[in-house]
């Protein structure tokens, strides 16, 4: 991720170099570090140091990177033509390499020959069958083409390569949501919280599926979850903070009649209420009347 530190270094070389000031070399050195995909800023300022053999020959080894780099952006662009020169040159250079062979692969992609580029793609997995950026390419073209079953599958076949592969996790989880998929969706965040088990976003997301789910014993588990939400971020966050409410009321419906053992004590969600009531009145009081017609409607 970004800091805004960062950010803000890039915005200050994009415009220094937009205004004549140079810089455009620091820029995309920046964007390649930072991961950040900016491709028209990228196509631009790459294609002026490409196109000017002085600043090309001055970067030395560095010239392939930026080719590399120029040919990604543009097929962002849809400049199919600037990447298709850029890849050319790149294979000249390097006749047998794979890396060459995965923009090859992209730019079929980018001009819609899904089956070539799949064709391209399992050659050069059968050369190294853990080549990660090959993998996951399999997957963005099968979200691509909406063929959604095809990039569950897929992901699937790359989690069992690469476990710790945290961004995996969480793209298969948001598929299994969108269709409804909602217990493989939960085993995909049981994943993600028992590797990085401080992250909140995860308790958070793993409740809402749990909440979602209902059921006695997925209610009990949701309401713990939005629970240690809670406190990883020191009660600041708004949608725990109702979840436990929901989960309270929920609970309260579905215990209906049984022992007392699964009845909820009142404490939780009734400091959960007033740290919500709280919070509207400092950062929505506007709102506030709202907030206490839901939590007389759920009977808190």
């Amino acid at each position: 991720m970004v800091s805004k530190t960062e950010e803000t270094q890039l915005n200050r070389l994009e415009n220094q170099v937009d205004n004549g000031g140079g810089g455009a070399w620091e820029y995309l050195c920046l964007a390649r570090k930072l991961k950040v995909r900016r491709p028209e800023n990228v196509l631009k300022y790459g294609l002026s140091i490409l196109n000017d053999s002085k600043k090309r020959s001055a970067l030395g080894p560095e010239e392939w990177t930026l080719y590399e780099q120029v040919a990604i952006a543009a097929m962002d662009c849809q400049c199919l033509d600037v990447a298709k020169d850029c890849i050319k040159v790149l294979r000249k250079k390097f006749p047998e390499s794979k890396r060459v062979g995965r923009l090859e692969g992209m730019l079929l992609e980018a001009k819609g020959l899904w089956g070539e580029a799949e064709k391209a793609y399992s050659s050069l997995l059968e050369d190294n069958a853990l080549d990660q950026v090959i993998h996951k390419r399999r997957v963005a073209m099968a979200k691509a083409q909406g063929n959604i079953s095809a990039a569950i599958e897929w992901l699937n076949k790359y989690l069992e390569i690469f476990m710790a592969d945290h961004d995996a996790w969480r793209e298969l989880a948001e598929i299994y949501v969108s269709l409804q998929m909602y217990k493989q969706a939960a085993f995909c965040y049981e994943e993600l919280i028992l590797s990085q088990p401080t992250v909140p976003l995860y308790h958070l997301a793993y409740a809402d599926v749990l909440y979602t789910l209902g059921g006695l014993e997925n209610l009990q588990t949701a309401k713990k979850y939005y629970a240690s939400t809670i406190d990883l971020t020191g009660g600041k966050n708004t949608r725990a903070l109702l979840g436990i409410c929901l989960c309270t009321s929920a609970i309260g419906q579905v215990s209906k009649g049984r022992n007392k053992e699964d009845k909820e004590s009142p404490e939780l969600q009734s400091l959960a209420a007033k740290a919500l009531e709280k919070d509207y009145k400092q950062r929505a009081d506007d709102k506030l009347g709202l907030l206490t017609s839901v939590l007389t409607s759920l009977k808190i």
